[in-house]
């Protein structure tokens, strides 16, 4: 109800806690001011313009930020023994975040939008009304629902986050993650070997009328929403002799249409909306049959 998230060690305060647990050292250096914390975004901002900042996209994917009060949450860096003096100061994701130091590019340049990718995938496909979906299908799968100006907190296993703010008015939405999306595709390459490059598995998937009862569960690091299991592993079912290579490629692609389909089912649980139009980006929305 607070950051809109899972406990799940996918988000940043249990490798902070980790961290700080086993590098004791680390943990006084944090304490005295001497060492700070920021996701990618932050990081690059601080080597650019030498400022310590994020946005409300990016500090939401922390576990440690508050969506309803736009600020990070005393009661949960109590909880996990996380001081607050490392964590950058958090703004809009259009706003001033500074000027690019005048040595690096031989002018000053100013910073004035930070957004996490798939909150910035939303904004980019145009998803500005309540209802509107996007899905990102890239090493993993992001798919969001524009909730309109409420946070709405899931039932079925998804996350809630603040995706812009645009004067003064905050835009949230409903996402879920799928883990191992593209990825399983490049396992098929460089570890299976079963094809040389991933643009073929379309034509491959389509030279067979179906997977012949192959089943593909690719949970290579647990599975994301809507069942955050982090414990899983991967699967391949019902094969036979019958089974042929082409069956598995098949299957894999048919894999993160399943994983996309339990989500956007969950969207339609919790919202009561029916989603009819979704709009794709990502490396893989270039495969026909998977789209």
């Amino acid at each position: 109800k607070k950051t809109g998230l899972v406990i799940d060690a996918y988000f940043s305060a249990s490798k902070l806690m980790w961290i700080f647990q086993h590098y004791p050292d680390l943990y006084r250096q944090a304490r005295d001011g001497k060492l700070l914390f920021g996701t990618v975004d932050s990081w690059l901002l601080f080597n650019l313009t030498g400022k310590h900042l994020t946005d409300y996209t990016n500090a939401s994917r922390t576990m440690l930020f508050n969506i309803n009060t736009l600020s990070w949450d005393k009661e949960i860096l109590t909880l996990t023994g996380i001081p607050e003096q490392i964590l950058p100061e958090v703004l809009p994701s259009s706003a001033d975040f500074g000027e690019i130091k005048k040595e690096i590019f031989g002018k000053s340049i100013p910073v004035l939008g930070v957004a996490g990718d798939q909150q910035a995938a939303l904004f980019g496909q145009g998803c500005f009304d309540q209802g509107m979906v996007k899905n990102t299908y890239g090493t993993g799968c992001f798919i969001l629902m524009n909730t309109g100006s409420s946070p709405y907190f899931s039932e079925n296993g998804l996350l809630t986050t603040p995706v812009w703010n645009i004067n003064g008015e905050i835009t949230y939405a409903i996402e879920g993650s799928v883990f191992t999306a593209g990825a399983v595709i490049q396992w098929l390459r460089d570890k299976l070997k079963i094809i040389r490059t991933v643009q073929e598995t379309e034509t491959i998937a389509l030279s067979v009328d179906d997977s012949a009862g192959v089943y593909f569960v690719p949970a290579f690091v647990g599975l994301g929403a809507p069942h955050w299991n982090m414990d899983c592993r991967g699967i391949i079912t019902g094969l036979t002799r019958g089974s042929g290579f082409e069956h598995i490629v098949r299957a894999s692609l048919e894999s993160i249409a399943y994983q996309s389909y339990d989500v956007i089912k969950s969207m339609e649980k919790d919202t009561g909306i029916l989603v009819d139009i979704l709009k794709v980006d990502g490396g893989a929305s270039a495969n026909n049959f998977l789209m």
